[in-house]
């Protein structure tokens, strides 16, 4: 076993992340595959679209027989022809003529453009002027322009948007192979732990962590599994975390954490078999006593009982890991918001301070409002849009320092 709080920086632990294994896939209707997690690169059997089409309601032209054209001098342009939707058409545009065209219908040969109908005037049913002249490739899509046959359209590792998942049945599938959900144990432990349905008594708190956490899994991508509330005992603890490793892919210890007697996660792991303890404490605050273990090829975490404590270490400690459990590609990160500290904000050095943002507009710049307080208070966490890092070389940071929130 590792020694006793052995600190190790952020740094540190997320380079652990690619020795986790990622789970398996499945393969499920495109109706359902709203965030999931792609587990194979998507290419369409036909070019999109498979013919140059029409962006605009107006006339199918060749450029050419409109150059010059203006108000004062307008081009006249014979009508050859209306193009039905969803067929060929069977007409040919040549100099000086047009056939009439609706948004997405198909160009027929020898047209180039589309002069759009306001850009125009009808004389009679045989011939147009058009006052607004059009370049070669101008008011259409050409053939391949959004997707190449064969290519490439979507790599592995990308959660499905709805843009993907309009993407994915333009590429003509119906199923789509996608890596499972990782399901994710989660065991709320201390003898002052009530469930939410209880009053708590004297010395007692609800159930916080158990809805937390889940609701991060959650969002996350995975499936929260909860095992209920572990009294101090160690033979309950290693019972229930025998069960959590049986039927999840990751398991949240919330408590037990911390230096204390009756503390019993560092013990239970150390007895469990095939687990490893790799991490019992991280440089960052709040958040200090957490740990990292691999059992098997599970990683099993034990986190800060506070909630505040216990979501935090979620957000940037945990969540990379479950990233790499549901399959996701470096290349689908959140990017941080950029925003302009409204105070002066001290920090202790040798450690990375996370502290709880709250976002508002002033003269049009984004501003970040730093919400003090303990790390038990949940209501911190709810009036908080994000988080700013302080780095563990620094001693604060200045009131009008640009900083980068990572959104919650």
């Amino acid at each position: 076993m590792k020694e006793f709080f052995n600190v190790e920086t952020i740094e540190a632990v997320l380079a652990q992340v690619a020795d986790f294994p990622i789970v398996d896939t499945e393969e499920i209707l495109l109706a359902e595959c709203l965030g999931r997690v792609l587990a194979e690169d998507i290419a369409s059997d036909v070019d999109i679209p498979d013919f140059n089409r029409s962006t605009m309601d107006g006339f199918a032209v060749r450029a050419s027989s409109t150059f010059g054209a203006s108000e004062a001098n307008p081009a006249y342009l014979a009508v050859k022809g209306q193009i039905s939707m969803g067929v060929r058409p069977d007409i040919t545009i040549g100099p000086g003529e047009v056939a009439r065209i609706a948004t997405g219908g198909m160009l027929p040969e020898g047209a180039d453009s589309v002069i759009m109908v306001e850009h125009t005037d009808i004389l009679d049913d045989t011939t147009i002027e058009a006052y607004r002249s059009v370049a070669p490739g101008q008011n259409i899509i050409e053939k391949g322009e959004d997707i190449l046959k064969s290519e490439p359209a979507l790599p592995c590792g990308r959660r499905i948007r709805p843009q993907e998942a309009g993407l994915i049945a333009a590429c003509g599938r119906t199923m789509v192979t996608v890596f499972r959900r990782p399901m994710v144990g989660i065991i709320s432990t201390g003898d002052e732990v009530v469930p939410v349905n209880q009053v708590p008594g004297q010395g007692q708190i609800r159930d916080i962590n158990s809805h937390s956490l889940s609701g991060q899994v959650l969002e996350a991508g995975g499936v929260p599994v909860t095992f209920g509330i572990v009294k101090d005992s160690r033979d309950d603890l290693m019972e229930r975390c025998r069960r959590a490793l049986q039927t999840t892919d990751m398991v949240l210890i919330s408590g037990g954490s911390s230096v204390g007697a009756r503390d019993f996660t560092v013990e239970v792991l150390d007895a469990l078999p095939d687990t490893e303890i790799l991490v019992h404490g991280i440089s960052i605050s709040p958040g200090k006593p957490t740990i990292l273990a691999r059992s098997g090829h599970k990683p099993f975490w034990g986190l800060p009982g506070h909630a505040v404590s216990a979501m935090v270490v979620f957000a940037v400690v945990v969540r990379p890991f479950l990233d790499r459990l549901c399959g996701l590609s470096q290349t689908t990160k959140k990017f941080p918001v950029q925003a302009v500290l409204n105070r002066n904000l001290a920090s202790a050095q040798g450690r990375v301070d996370y502290v709880r943002v709250r976002l508002f507009e002033s003269d049009g710049t984004v501003m970040a409002d730093p919400i003090l307080g303990k790390s038990g208070l949940i209501h911190t966490m709810v009036k908080a849009d994000g988080l700013i890092a302080i780095g563990m070389n620094t001693e604060g940071l200045y009131q009008g320092s640009v900083v980068e929130v990572i959104p919650l």
